[in-house]
């Protein structure tokens, strides 16, 4: 496993190894310029090139770490709403267990993951501010962009592990002191992702974009969720956080265009990529960059797909698919978040196969539907930042700053109710409590499944306990699949091992580890 400092240095020549562009629109262009460690960043295609390398490095999510498993797992099994079919991967294992220490490869994938794109967005924002002759807007948004990703990697890496090491240079020679670098106190690394994030909000990017590249609704979007989370634990800034959030979202939701879709189907559908609902992307094109994501989410080998290997790595648990209330369309099989039926072979006769599995990311074309095969090649895309999400956030954070709920807030957590088809009651008859707790818990049931709900547990320190439809604190929680309790210790994951002997500096590793 690369260790943070051979991932900083290897992006000296990031460029030219991943100068294949990262998005759906782009990838299918050829690279304008012969790339070498001598000649990039010299023109403004090498910039077009540097960016879309740093979007290229996001698809760390869907990396593999080890057979049957890949890194998107972790937040998953770690909320306690997924399960495995298969057992085959002890690392996974481990996570559902409570039982993970520092050699965890999806640990270490999601440290050197994050550190990668971040490595990548420094090399862009150092370089080319340089280049010459270059449009002013062009340049402008592209660091614009590396901001953002630098800034969304650095959201993932303080609220996984907490103190950090914080980098926004890169290191040009294998003698510089950050090579070895300490670790920053959180709030200071939620001080840098919100600087960058506000530089990228005036890089004059446009509220949407349809190529998968970062857009201003996508930057305020996310700007808003970062001032969600400080504003709980752990650095706990309360209610003039909660307000930055609220007004953050508020814009998003007055100015940028983005809607719900009417059809949950439209949520996995090639033609609605980047677009209405779907504010951010991982992007993925068949043949250039596949989606990985397909086979695990399959049932365990019950020959329902064109593809040959079945995985069921990461699968709903049944006491959370039951906590959907009576009626909600996002249980409907095949139409909602959900299946409990698919074809034979992923095109033959329909078939039940007894429990609920993700239908919210399954590709009809890779994986066939009923009279037409599948291709067993994905390029569909995967969801990093919702509309929906937005409106939960405004909701919830309007409502901390309120004595009730406002008739906004109100309206914001109905459109996500009224799309399931559930009723909402009057705002008069909430109040404060009882508001905060409905819209925590259609966080919990819209976002499933999108690295969110673990996320959401941080910050909170609450888990949601299905039995008796409530929430209750995090320490001392009891997963009702496979009864592993929630400690303290689990607030954060511990640092990589192999990063720990690699750098001393690092030293103490997080709390009961």
């Amino acid at each position: 496993m690369k260790s943070i400092n051979k991932i900083i240095y290897s992006c000296l020549l990031g460029v030219a190894i991943l100068g294949g562009p990262g998005c759906s629109k782009f990838l299918e262009e050829n690279d304008p310029s012969n790339l070498t460690p001598d000649n990039y960043y010299t023109i403004p295609e090498h910039a077009q090139a540097a960016i879309a390398a740093a979007y290229a490095q996001t698809r760390f999510i869907g990396g593999g770490a080890g057979i049957f498993v890949q890194n998107f797992s972790l937040p998953e099994v770690l909320s306690g709403t997924a399960k495995t079919e298969t057992g085959q991967n002890s690392d996974l294992n481990n996570l559902i267990g409570l039982s993970y220490n520092g050699d965890n490869g999806l640990i270490g994938n999601w440290w050197s993951g994050s550190y990668g794109v971040i490595a990548q967005a420094n090399q862009v924002l150092a370089n080319v501010p340089d280049i010459t002759p270059m449009d002013a807007t062009v340049k402008k948004q592209i660091l614009g962009q590396a901001r953002f990703l630098r800034a969304w990697a650095y959201f993932y890496l303080v609220r996984m592990y907490g103190d950090v090491p914080l980098l926004t240079a890169p290191i040009n020679n294998l003698t510089d002191p950050e090579l070895y670098p300490s670790r920053a106190p959180q709030e200071q690394v939620y001080t840098q992702i919100v600087a960058d994030l506000t530089e990228a909000e005036n890089a004059e990017l446009p509220w949407m974009d349809a190529t998968g590249r970062a857009s201003r609704g996508a930057v305020k979007g996310l700007l808003a969720k970062v001032y969600l989370t400080m504003a709980g634990f752990p650095l706990q800034k309360g209610a003039s956080h909660y307000q930055l959030a609220a007004d953050k979202a508020k814009e998003v939701i007055d100015n940028s265009g983005y809607a719900l879709f009417a059809n949950y189907n439209d949520l996995h559908t090639l033609s609605q990529e980047n677009r209405v609902e779907h504010m951010f992307q991982i992007q993925y094109l068949g043949g250039v960059a596949d989606n990985p994501f397909q086979g695990v989410l399959l049932p365990n080998f019950k020959d329902v797909s064109a593809y040959g290997t079945e995985i069921g790595s990461t699968v709903p648990t049944q006491q959370f698919f039951n906590s959907y209330e009576l009626g909600d369309k996002r249980t409907v099989d095949r139409q909602g978040f959900f299946y409990k039926s698919y074809y034979s072979g992923g095109n033959g006769a329909l078939k039940d196969v007894s429990n609920a599995y993700i239908f919210k990311h399954f590709d009809v074309i890779a994986n066939g539907t009923s009279g037409t095969a599948g291709t067993a090649i994905s390029s569909l895309n995967w969801p990093l930042l919702r509309y929906a999400d937005v409106l939960l956030i405004y909701a919830e954070a309007s409502n901390e700053v309120t004595a009730a709920p406002s008739a906004a807030a109100h309206a914001a957590l109905k459109q996500i109710r009224d799309r399931a088809g559930l009723i909402t009651l009057a705002v008069g008859t909430f109040t404060k409590d009882s508001f905060r707790t409905l819209v925590w818990k259609e966080r919990w049931h819209e976002l499933a499944y999108e690295n969110i709900t673990w996320f959401d547990m941080l910050r909170l320190r609450k888990a949601y306990k299905e039995s008796n439809d409530s929430f209750v604190d995090f320490v001392g929680h009891v997963f009702p699949d496979n009864n592993a309790v929630l400690a303290e210790k689990h607030l954060l994951l511990p640092l990589p091992t192999f990063e720990m002997r690699n750098n001393p500096n690092l030293k103490p590793n997080n709390p009961g580890y």
